[in-house]
């Protein structure tokens, strides 16, 4: 091989590892919400960091979309989702039991760069998928340094910040002087461990170590659509308040949901209210 064609592997080689960082440090988080039904919901997320980039997402999620990316990889997570929740009963019949195995249910994955000052946020709204990119200046923050609290071990002192319609309070440690937080929390001279939202939201770090796992890239890229925050916002209220009504739609007028309560009796339909269970509520501001 000459000495032309050489060098242009190497600078492909070099342009490849350069496009997938390693991080320095894995942080895992339980990110509550207030249910939409009543009571809150927890998910366990992950954030992989370093000093220039981080990546916010399930490991389940992030596990399911590594393997569906390939035909070959699809065709063997088939294989494990079908014999983790494919289950008989007494009688012999078969049914999905999709809460015994590894399956996803949590879409959201958010990149924040600092050399391109952007956060990408990819998640599902309605039924949409969808990804948005926005400016990673938005959120200012008014530091109180004389209230801390400790996290993991680890001094943290607050700040606060209005962001998107709600009030933050996020606790951040200098002893780890990486500018991020979960979710789409940045800007502090240090990590964010704890943070919380009006309405009841909250991020919590759980465990923190060291790491060298590669900052990997959006997965499937292809399959989601474009879109603006505020109009996924408002397609994710429009979809969770008219679910029948898309269903009868897209099934010649048949069709219907019914939800009840702990003692099996039919409910009205759970109303989806901004204020109380959007992060970012501000979409349904006046214009």
């Amino acid at each position: 091989m000459n000495r032309f064609a050489t060098s242009i592997l190497a600078a492909i080689a070099a342009i490849a590892s350069m496009a997938q960082s390693r991080a320095d440090i894995i942080v895992s988080y339980n990110f509550t919400v207030p249910g939409v039904s009543g009571g809150t919901r927890t998910k366990q997320m992950s954030m992989l960091a370093n000093s220039a980039e981080c990546k916010f997402f399930n490991e389940i999620s992030l596990w399911n979309d590594s393997l569906a990316a390939t035909p070959q990889g699809k065709a063997k997570l088939n294989e494990i989702i079908r014999a983790s929740c494919l289950v008989k009963d007494p009688e012999g019949y078969e049914y999905w039991d999709l809460t015994k195995g590894p399956v996803k249910n949590v879409y959201t994955y958010v990149f924040n760069n600092m050399a391109a000052g952007t956060i990408t946020h990819y998640d599902k709204w309605g039924d949409e998928l969808m990804f948005y990119t926005e400016p990673a200046d938005e959120m200012q923050w008014s530091l109180s340094p004389d209230s801390t609290l400790s996290v993991l071990g680890y001094e943290c002192l607050l700040a606060e910040s209005d962001y998107h319609g709600r009030h933050w309070k996020a606790w951040f440690t200098t002893d780890l002087p990486l500018p991020f937080g979960p979710w789409k929390l940045r800007g502090l001279p240090g990590l964010i461990l704890k943070a919380e939202a009006d309405g009841g939201f909250s991020l919590a770090a759980t465990g923190l170590q060291n790491t060298a796992r590669i900052i990997s890239s959006m997965y499937s890229k292809d399959d989601y659509k474009k879109t603006e925050r505020k109009k996924a916002q408002a397609n994710h209220e429009y979809f969770e308040n008219n679910k029948e009504a898309i269903l009868k739609a897209n099934n010649g007028g048949v069709g219907k949901i019914t939800y009840t309560d702990d003692a099996g009796n039919e409910i009205p339909a759970p109303i989806y209210d901004a204020r109380k269970h959007s992060l970012e509520p501000d979409y349904k501001e006046k214009k």
